[in-house]
């Protein structure tokens, strides 16, 4: 990734370039679900650093990155009767995916490099995170039980009726 990042600006100098990823955190957002079609979407917010240290500089710009992921799953009976978990899209939220330039006080000269910086990386990012996270998140997912699934759906099932009927009369 950093190659092709320092590739793209067109630099002039051989040097080499390095970027560290840190202070990653994973959050969970919520889980809508579908009753009829025993359906469910969950946001998982993620969010990162980057310390990028350019070729031609050894100063080191940090900048940081967040994002929504998508992930959608179902239950489907199989051929002899069973629930199993089926894993649908996972994808970032398009409109979800920002980048912070941390560092202040950048000299003038390094401004159009930061500015490619972040729009390879808005290009690239939410890419990358496809590929290498929502594998990780399907295979968590896909080791769920389906009964502990299906009795949370029952459970809010249960609760959402309560809500619509609202207070008992005694």
């Amino acid at each position: 990734m950093v190659g092709w990042l320092v590739r793209s600006m067109n630099l002039q100098q051989q040097q080499e370039g390095s970027a560290n990823i840190t202070n990653i955190q994973l959050d969970y957002g919520g889980i809508r679900m579908s009753f009829r079609k025993e359906w469910f979407s969950t946001n998982i917010s993620l969010e990162f650093d980057i310390d990028f240290r350019p070729p031609f500089n050894n100063k080191i710009l940090k900048t940081h990155a967040c994002m929504i992921l998508v992930v959608e799953v179902w239950l489907e009976k199989d051929e002899f009767g069973r629930r199993e978990l089926v894993i649908g899209s996972c994808h970032v939220e398009p409109s979800s995916f920002h980048t912070t330039v941390l560092t202040k006080n950048i000299p003038q000269k390094m401004k159009p490099f930061l500015h490619n910086l972040r729009e390879n990386l808005e290009k690239v990012l939410p890419y990358l995170v496809e590929s290498q996270v929502c594998p990780l998140v399907s295979e968590i997912l896909r080791r769920l039980d389906v009964k502990l699934l299906k009795s949370l759906m029952g459970e809010c099932l249960h609760l959402s009726r309560e809500k619509d009927s609202g207070p008992a009369n005694v």
